[in-house]
């Protein structure tokens, strides 16, 4: 595709300088043409062509991005609880980037993605992802895991929305939510089109196979070197 842009881009340039390119581009059997005189150079021509050529070939060669942010951000130091979350689940994604924009004045949760190849559930209070992915879990400042509808009521607490699940505190309300959330839960993988848990462990044990194998590789090359 770049080479594809590139042409282009030099027969943009031919054309403007040189009315011969377009005999050139409108019969194949001109293609072995020489001009006498050489193109001149890219610099030579005004400064909005200039930035359009180069808005091309940036449009070309940058790669496209996910939703999915990649670069950690910046985590509260003194946080009151911990969020794990999916990274991967896109309607999970929609409610994290509406509890991070909250907390950004709050500074009171902090963010963690199970999905990261950094997760660690030594740091998490022993959370392996396989648990994790079953169901929403939140971890207080004191070491506490909660999860399901209780998750939700304190993470909401801590950027001042506690009234949207203040409601869930009492019976037979807290039941029947949790209920609710149990049936998403079950289904979660599916109805957002994703491959089951099963499948998804799977590719997750051969990604961190093959990391482990590149870093240990990586190290010896390391030793080599000195």
């Amino acid at each position: 595709m770049a080479m594809a842009l590139t042409r282009a881009c030099c027969c943009t340039l031919a054309r403007q300088r040189n009315p011969l390119c377009s005999s050139f581009l409108r019969n194949p059997h001109h293609q072995r043409i020489r001009f006498r005189q050489p193109l001149q150079s890219f610099k030579s021509y005004p400064a909005g062509f200039q930035r359009r050529i180069r808005a091309i070939h940036e449009a070309a060669v940058e790669p496209m991005t996910s939703n999915k942010q990649n670069e950690p951000l910046p985590q509260p130091q003194n946080w009151n609880i911990k969020m794990l979350y999916d990274g991967d689940c896109p309607l999970c994604m929609r409610e994290v980037n509406m509890l991070r924009e909250r907390n950004e004045s709050y500074g009171t949760i902090k963010f963690v993605d199970i999905s990261s190849d950094e997760y660690s559930p030594e740091e998490n209070q022993g959370l392996d992802y396989k648990t994790v992915m079953g169901r929403i879990h939140a971890i207080l400042s004191d070491g506490t895991v909660v999860t399901d509808v209780e998750a939700f009521r304190k993470l909401y607490e801590q950027v001042g929305l506690g009234w949207v699940y203040a409601v869930t505190k009492y019976e037979p309300i807290a039941t029947i939510a949790d209920a609710i959330y149990s049936v998403w839960a079950k289904y979660r993988l599916q109805i957002t089109g994703r491959p089951p848990l099963e499948a998804i462990l799977d590719t997750r044990k051969k990604k961190v196979g093959v990391c482990r194998w590149i870093n240990f590789l990586n190290s010896i090359t390391t030793h080599l070197r000195f």
